[in-house]
């Protein structure tokens, strides 16, 4: 993560033209968010396949989004994750997590247990990539950065640190789909210094 200076993740929030609290803060558009991380699941699908992977979307229920596989057999599953917003409080109210704004990103806590599960089940390489977007402490103009860890080191933090890094955040407007809460309320919390950059 050389490229990524250390100078980004403590970058000044009062500064942000775009901030991610403010008149954004309570809607969270449950749609687009699965539409953005849909579009970057083919994208890396793509890409994986041009490195000589056979990818594709996984057909498994609860299972990470991609299955890679090399010669038919599977090698990893990876789950794709949009973030185009941060938690800007949480300083304030997860003051022992060791996290700042700008470098905090976030995993429904439900599914960091489910995929710890299931790694721990198929005994077979799990990672979670993060894409990130609108976000100008990190992410250049009109761009996406990747960021990815294997589940087996997202869960020794979550070990670490335990309650710590969790939130549960009231419902908001752009949760609720057909009658039924899609959005994601309880969160486990990482930083970005724990990840490692994919130069897609």
């Amino acid at each position: 993560m050389e490229y990524y200076k250390l100078s980004a993740y403590i970058y000044d929030c009062n500064n942000c033209p775009t901030r991610c609290d403010g008149i954004s803060k309570k809607k969270y558009i449950f749609t687009n968010d699965v539409e953005f991380a849909e579009q970057q699941e083919n994208i890396i699908i793509n890409k994986l396949i041009e490195k000589g992977f056979q990818a594709s979307k996984c057909q498994k229920d609860g299972y990470p989004d991609i299955v890679i596989k090399k010669n038919q057999k599977i090698v990893s599953y990876l789950e794709v994750k949009a973030q185009r917003r941060t938690f800007m409080s949480v300083k304030k109210i997860l003051p022992d997590a060791d996290l700042l704004p700008s470098e905090t990103i976030a995993l429904n806590l439900s599914d960091l247990q489910r995929y710890i599960e299931i790694y721990h089940k198929e005994k077979v390489p799990l990672s979670i990539i993060w894409v990130l977007q609108h976000r100008p402490c990190i992410v250049p103009e009109d761009k996406s950065l990747y960021f990815y860890q294997k589940i087996k080191v997202l869960e020794n933090i979550y070990r670490k640190y335990g309650a710590k890094r969790r939130f549960r955040r009231k419902s908001g407007k752009g949760d609720v789909v057909n009658g039924e809460h899609k959005g994601v309320v309880v969160n486990y919390h990482f930083s970005l210094r724990e990840l490692k950059a994919w130069n897609i």
